[in-house]
């Protein structure tokens, strides 16, 4: 007879455990398969009965009488173990696994119908570790969150950059008790560097009281409102269905540029230079928005330093994101918050790890004209040497041969952690937005910036000095433009964000 198991999504067909089926006549097989599973109690005092009683092994049939004689010694099966050690066990099973553990008998159906399983199981696999206790006041479980929530929308997790335009930005989505809720980070022209980044709700994913999902847009500032969205693997898209909720009425241009100020920074300057304020507005207030994933890059033992994001100073635009990653003999930063100029997803920065500027002084440092001189020597010599590879493989030697990415070559993190610190000032006549930089670093590279004019046309590549602070900060000078911008490691606890 055929009863009904438990699984994810609450539907489904169990021939009970067919490992206790084994050993059985036929009538006890019948009774057995004909039995109901048992009513689920609370969950602590069930199995706080079920440790005070032993459980039926593997084929005995039943629970022995005392004056039944030992049973004859034979292997221990997962079923012989303590209710507390199988909880233990099952709790650090993913979530998947578990619908199917549960239809293998009746004990363990009502062992995984234990909410602390499933408390682990969404704090593990998706963050959501807040406002969890509270389910109950609710009449919500932390299985019914897992299965209705978490795990339908488990692809949501993680990292994104918007695509709408050149800006970018930087998408945090979370798991938050009965909601899933996606933070959008934005630059403020008045941030210092170690302010800790700030965030703004932009949408979230909800578990009513009907325990089914509904989508609110958090845009505007007349509160929640219906939205559609779609999810896939690597991206997705928000589509918000009440758009009146965004327009903003009765604003004179002042209240206007404020908000700009506030809210999207990156393109006030933009906006009043070419007058262009309503125009922008639309493109900001869309109806769609479109998300891709981003990934952070796994780290090296030879990786100078660990990558990441990092949230860097730049002249016009005010605190900008990056992300820092390693590619064999190279290093990159690769803007996550763009401009008009460059806008978001180019490369901003190219370290040539091969080309370490040593030894410098703080004399160096404080003279301009030398330091510049000594970077122009080593860049007209990579200039040299990329020509020559060229002739080479025009000449047939090396054609159709490519080096394969490997780890950082030339210096690594251990040479890196070695160094002996250097004392660091910045050069006269380069400016920084930043003057709380650190004093010391321990290596300086050849690298080139990426510069541009409006829209990405005509991009430059103009050479500069990397400077390795520590593990947490770089730098690098342009020195055609004068500019020195810091970076500094964003302190952000990025979740399901690791590449595969």
């Amino acid at each position: 007879m055929e009863k009904e198991c438990t699984c994810l999504c609450g539907v489904g067909l169990s021939r009970g455990c067919q490992c206790r089926q084994e050993g059985q006549g036929p009538a006890e097989t019948v009774a057995a398969d004909s039995k109901p599973a048992p009513a689920l109690a609370p969950e602590e005092e069930h199995l706080q009965a079920e440790g005070a009683a032993a459980w039926p092994c593997a084929g005995d049939g039943g629970i022995a009488s005392p004056t039944s004689p030992p049973p004859s010694p034979r292997c221990c099966s997962l079923q012989d173990l303590p209710c507390e050690l199988l909880m233990e066990i099952f709790a650090s099973l993913p979530g998947t696994d578990l619908a199917s553990l549960a239809q293998t008998c009746t004990r363990f159906h009502h062992i995984l119908n234990t909410d602390s399983i499933w408390r682990r199981r969404c704090r593990e696999e998706y963050g959501a570790c807040e406002n969890l206790q509270n389910l109950e006041m609710m009449g919500m479980s932390c299985r019914e969150v897992y299965a209705k929530l978490l795990h339908p929308c488990r692809d949501i997790f993680g990292l994104w950059q918007p695509v709408n335009g050149p800006y970018g930005g930087l998408l945090d989505v979370v798991g938050h008790g009965l909601h899933i809720i996606g933070w959008m980070h934005l630059p403020y022209l008045d941030a210092q560097l170690d302010d800790p980044m700030r965030f703004s709700p932009v949408f979230r994913i909800r578990l009513t009281d009907r325990k089914s999902i509904t989508v609110e847009c958090l845009n505007g500032d007349r509160g929640p409102h219906s939205c559609n969205i779609q999810i896939q693997k690597e991206k997705f898209s928000t589509q918000c269905s009440q758009m009146d909720y965004h327009r903003i009425s009765n604003w004179s241009p002042e209240d206007i540029g404020r908000w700009l100020r506030e809210e999207w920074v990156q393109v006030v300057q933009d906006i009043f230079q070419e007058d262009r304020l309503h125009f922008i507005l639309r493109k900001f207030v869309y109806q769609q928005y479109d998300y891709h994933r981003i990934y952070l890059p796994q780290s090296h033992p030879d990786d100078l330093i660990r990558p990441g994001l990092f949230r860097g100073t730049h002249d016009t635009y005010g605190l900008a994101i990056v992300m820092l990653s390693f590619h064999g003999k190279h290093a990159r930063v690769t803007k996550i918050t763009g401009d008009l100029r460059v806008p978001a997803g180019q490369q901003l920065i190219e370290i040539d790890l091969m080309h370490r500027i040593q030894p410098l002084n703080v004399e160096i440092f404080r003279d301009f004209n030398q330091l510049s001189s000594i970077v122009q020597e080593v860049h007209e010599q990579v200039i040299q040497e990329q020509q020559q590879q060229e002739d080479r493989t025009e000449d047939g030697e090396g054609r159709g041969w490519q080096s394969p990415v490997q780890p950082s070559v030339g210096e690594s993190g251990a040479a890196a952690l070695k160094a002996q610190p250097v004392q660091f000032v910045l050069p006269a006549g380069v400016r920084s937005s930043n003057q709380n930089y650190p004093r010391t670093c321990r290596m300086c590279f050849y690298g080139v910036g990426i510069v541009a004019n409006y829209g990405f046309a005509n991009p430059q590549r103009l050479p500069g000095i990397f400077i390795l602070f520590d593990e947490d900060h770089f730098g690098f000078i342009w020195l055609e433009l004068k500019y020195f911008s810091l970076y500094c490691r964003a302190q952000v606890n990025h979740e399901n964000a690791e590449a595969f």
